[in-house]
C-alpha cells in the first residue's frame, strides 16, 4: 500500500525555483552548442566577468573589439578578411551565453539567499545548494580556462578543455535534477538490486556518451568517416588506424578515427543497456520505474537516430543542435529514473517503502 502524506509541500517554490534554473542551464548549453558550431567562441577574447556584461556601444568600441580577435590564430589562419559585420555575428553568439551564464549564477544566488534567510531548508538541502552554486563559479573559470586554449597557439580551443566545460555543466544540471526530485515525497519502492545498479551505470554510461560527443565536437570528428554502420570501412577499423599516436592512450583524445569510434560503440553499448533495463523494469513488474524505463528507451533510441542522421549529413547545425537537445532529454531521464530507484532516506523526506506494482 501506498504512504499517505501531507497535501502541502513546503519545498514547492524551491522545486520551481530549481526547475527554472535547470532550463536556463539546458538553454545555456544549446547556446554554447551553436556557438561551437558556428565558430563564435573564440570572437571575445577577454575576460571580464563584470563590464565584459555589456557589449560594444559604438562604432568605436566594435573597432577595438575586432581589432583584439585579430590578433588570435583563428583569424589570422582561419577568417583573415573578415569584415566587421561578419565579426559581429560571431561576436553576439559568444557574448549571449556569456550573458546567460552570468543571468544563471544571478538567478541561482537571489532567491538561493532569500530561502536561506526564511529558513526551512534542512541541513542536507542547504550543503548540496551550496555544493552546486560552487560548482556554478567552478564553471564560469573553466569556460575562460577553455576559451584561453585556443588565444594563442590554437585556431579553436582544446578539445580536453570543451568536453570538461560541457561535462561539468551537466553535472550540475543533473544535481538540479536529483534534487528536484528528493524534494518531492514518494514512497520507495521495493524492486530487485539490480535494477537500481543498472540505473546508476546508465547515468555513468550517458556522461561518459556526452564527454566523448564534446570531443567529438572539439575534433570536428562528425565531419569525418560519414558512413554508417562502417566507420573507415568496417565496423570496426584496424588496430593500426585506431592506435598509431604514442603513448597509446592519446588516441582515446586526440585520433579523430578513434574518438568517433569510441562515441559510436559507447552509443551501442548504451542502448543495448537501457534496453536490459526496460525489460528487466516490465518483468519485475517495476511500478513507476517501468514507465521510467520505457522512456529513457525511447530517448535513447530517438538520440541513436539523431546521431546517424548528424553524421551522415556531416553535422548540419539543426541536426546537431537536436542531437544535443535530446542528449539532455536523455541525461534529464536516466537521473529521474536513477532518483525514482535510488534509496529515499534522505534528510529531506523519509517515505516508507512500498511493493513494486504500487503507484511511486
Amino acid at each position: 500500500m501506498t504512504t499517505n502524506f501531507a497535501p502541502t509541500n513546503p519545498h514547492r517554490a524551491v522545486r520551481w525555483w530549481l526547475i527554472s534554473v535547470a532550463a536556463l542551464i539546458a538553454l545555456m548549453v544549446l547556446v554554447g552548442g551553436a556557438t561551437r558550431l558556428t565558430e563564435s567562441g573564440l570572437s571575445i577574447v577577454e575576460w571580464k566577468p563584470v563590464t565584459g556584461s555589456v557589449p560594444p556601444l559604438s562604432e568605436a568600441a566594435w573597432t577595438d573589439a575586432f581589432e583584439a580577435y585579430k590578433k588570435i590564430p583563428q583569424y589570422r589562419e582561419l577568417n583573415a578578411g573578415m569584415s566587421l559585420s561578419e565579426f559581429k555575428q560571431i561576436f553576439w553568439w559568444e557574448w549571449s551565453h556569456r550573458l546567460l551564464g552570468r543571468f544563471i549564477g544571478v538567478a541561482y544566488l537571489l532567491p538561493f539567499l532569500f530561502f536561506l534567510w526564511r529558513g526551512g531548508l534542512a541541513s542536507e538541502l542547504k550543503r548540496r545548494l551550496w555544493l552546486l552554486f560552487a560548482l556554478g563559479g567552478l564553471q564560469g573559470a573553466v569556460g575562460w580556462w577553455m576559451v584561453a586554449s585556443g588565444l594563442s597557439e590554437r585556431v579553436e580551443v582544446s578539445q580536453y578543455r570543451l568536453a570538461t566545460h560541457l561535462v561539468l555543466a551537466l553535472l550540475i544540471f543533473a544535481g538540479i535534477v536529483w534534487t528536484v526530485r528528493r524534494l518531492a515525497e514518494r514512497p520507495q519502492l521495493a524492486v530487485p538490486a539490480r535494477l537500481r545498479f543498472t540505473s546508476a551505470v546508465l547515468v555513468i554510461l550517458t556522461f561518459i556518451q556526452i564527454y566523448f560527443g564534446a570531443l567529438v565536437a572539439g575534433l570536428r570528428a562528425g565531419r569525418a568517416y560519414n558512413t554508417w554502420p562502417a566507420i573507415d570501412g568496417a565496423f570496426i577499423p584496424s588496430a593500426e588506424r585506431l592506435w598509431f599516436e604514442t603513448p597509446w592512450w592519446r588516441n582515446m583524445f586526440d585520433n579523430v578515427l578513434t574518438v568517433q569510434f569510441e562515441h559510436r560503440m559507447t552509443a551501442y553499448a548504451l542502448f543495448v543497456l537501457v534496453v536490459l533495463h526496460a525489460f528487466d523494469a516490465v518483468r519485475s513488474r517495476a511500478g513507476a520505474a517501468v514507465s521510467g524505463a520505457l522512456w529513457l528507451l525511447g530517448g535513447v533510441s530517438l538520440q541513436a537516430v539523431l546521431g546517424i542522421l548528424t553524421l551522415l549529413n556531416q553535422v548540419p547545425i539543426d541536426l546537431a543542435l537536436s542531437h544535443q537537445a535530446v542528449a539532455i532529454v536523455v541525461l534529464t531521464l536516466a537521473v529521474m529514473q536513477a532518483e525514482r530507484l535510488a534509496s529515499r532516506q534522505s534528510a529531506e523526506t523519509q517515505p516508507g517503502a512500498v511493493p513494486a506494482g504500487q503507484p511511486g
